[in-house]
């Protein structure tokens, strides 16, 4: 932990974000206070089951992210497919339709830098997993904006190109593995 309280944490994946996921998220209990914003590469044409699947296999609330919703602690929101997913300074969730970032829609990226915008230093981003750049920016933004950075080993995440782009963008992030990721974000449950 660091001395600023985290008030929420963003993760963005994309090849092999089940698995990556799975490893993290039902490791939390129902005292985990703080949202969790999710973005997943999935394609706009296909209906994501994320947010049944991994409601699920968590004890958190877990839900698809509707557009104008005040985030809420101990839920994870998994943003829709064909949208970016942003936080507005007034920690509302926001969906938009704009162009692709990164050939991505939604963009973790766009979502980190608006999370950013919005919690400053009480932000935790993590990059997993995936096949492209997408997230080095974000990250970068968080750790620019006095958050903690993370990004998965890349030696252990089944597409290494995100988390190693996210890693020479933004050299200050804590490289961790999944289980290690997992235990680091335990640390901010309430007893």
């Amino acid at each position: 932990m660091t001395g600023a309280a985290a008030e929420a944490v963003v993760i963005g994946a994309s090849a092999g974000a089940l698995d990556a996921l799975s490893a993290i998220l039902p490791k939390l209990s129902a005292n985990f206070a703080l949202p969790i914003l999710v973005v997943v590469h999935v394609p706009a044409d296909k209906k994501s089951l994320l947010s049944e699947l991994f409601q699920a296999r968590c004890a958190l609330q877990v839900r698809e992210a509707e557009d104008k919703e005040p985030i809420s602690g101990g839920t994870v929101y998994f943003a829709a497919p064909g949208y970016h997913l942003l936080v507005e300074t007034d920690r509302r969730l926001s969906l938009a339709g704009d162009e692709a970032v990164n050939y991505s829609r939604p963009s973790i990226d766009v979502l980190f830098e608006s999370a950013a915008d919005a919690y400053r230093s009480q932000l935790i981003g993590i990059v997993l997993t995936g096949a492209n750049q997408d997230g080095a920016k974000g990250l970068k933004a968080v750790a620019a904006a006095g958050g903690v950075a993370i990004a998965q080993s890349p030696a252990e995440a089944f597409a290494a190109a995100m988390p190693e782009a996210a890693i020479a963008q933004c050299p200050t992030a804590r490289v961790m593995t999944l289980a290690e990721i997992a235990a680091y974000l335990q640390g901010w449950e309430r007893p």
